[in-house]
């Protein structure tokens, strides 16, 4: 504990459709998408989450969802070389560094590519 930034297990996603020219437009619909289940995201993104996205240290708070681009205290970040391209991959910074990959992937997958529920 203390006044540190803690560590993330960030993770770079993307779709075949984000990585071609054009890709902008799947990058953005899949973070509207993920604007909208972050409570769901952040409940299996790892134990102690809550001590690390306090909001400081390049975090984004806990509760809240926020992207930009090169914005690391973004809950998802595009990288600026990805928007300077217009196609690539999104950064999702909540994860922690003790997370599931497996759930992490579930889960971008489910609520970025899989029809809603």
């Amino acid at each position: 504990k203390g006044d540190w930034n803690g560590t993330g297990g960030h993770t770079n996603y993307s779709t075949k459709s984000m990585r071609v020219p054009g890709g902008m437009k799947p990058i953005e619909d899949a973070i509207e998408r993920l604007s909208k289940c972050h409570a769901e995201h952040i409940s299996q993104y790892g134990y102690g989450n809550e001590e690390r996205l306090t909001g400081a240290h390049e975090t984004c708070d806990i509760n809240t969802f926020r992207s930009g681009t090169a914005d690391r205290g973004a809950s998802i970040r595009i990288p600026l070389p990805v928007q300077l391209k217009g196609y690539g991959y999104l950064e999702d910074r909540r994860p922690s560094a003790n997370v599931d990959p497996y759930n992490v992937a579930r889960l971008l997958i489910k609520n970025t590519i899989l029809p809603p529920q």
